[in-house]
């Protein structure tokens, strides 16, 4: 099949991470605002063109305070660094559906090679004839290699936050 531009169906879609706190827990959190620019074969993303881009500011992580303090200085500094950018740079078929998809992410005015694991979940056509295809998404970030390294050390050793992101995000794509 030839390619085709493919927008994000935002209501239908979801991005989100968790980490480590305290050593002993996971908090997780989502951001609500996101958009891309995909060009490709939906039964076939090896030639895709796929680009991210996340609104740093629409974080939620169910806590008012967290999330300001999440979007100042100690961390993404939107004010500076308003977008977490992922554009997609290689993509590896690794089976039925399934994917290897490596990118240059840029976060916090750093720009690093990441890849994630996609997984093709169909295609069909919704009531009123427009087609669309599901696609879900994990990988993992380090935060520090993007200068993010607010930390708190415990007292009973160890750190407040760990360095591992994980990031998943579950994506319905509509045809163009």
């Amino acid at each position: 099949m030839a390619k085709s531009a493919w927008g994000i169906d935002a209501s239908h879609s979801s991005i989100d991470f968790s980490i480590r706190h305290l050593m002993i827990s996971k908090v997780k959190g989502t951001f609500h605002t996101f958009e891309a620019n995909v060009n490709a074969d939906a039964d076939d993303l090896t030639t895709a063109d796929i680009e991210l881009s996340i609104d740093l500011s629409s974080i939620d992580t169910r806590n008012a305070d967290r999330d300001a303090h999440l979007r100042n200085a100690d961390f993404f500094d939107v004010e500076n660094h308003p977008k977490l950018i992922f554009k997609a740079t290689n993509i590896v078929k690794t089976g039925a559906g399934e994917y290897d998809v490596t990118g240059d992410v840029t976060l916090h005015g750093v720009t690093k090679q990441e890849t994630f694991e996609v997984t093709y979940e169909g295609a069909s056509k919704d009531p009123w004839g427009n087609q669309r295809a599901g696609f879900s998404a994990k990988g993992k970030i380090k935060r520090s290699d993007y200068g993010l390294t607010y930390n708190a050390a415990l007292e009973t050793g160890g750190v407040m936050l760990g360095d591992d992101v994980a990031i998943s995000l579950e994506l319905e794509a509509v045809k163009a």
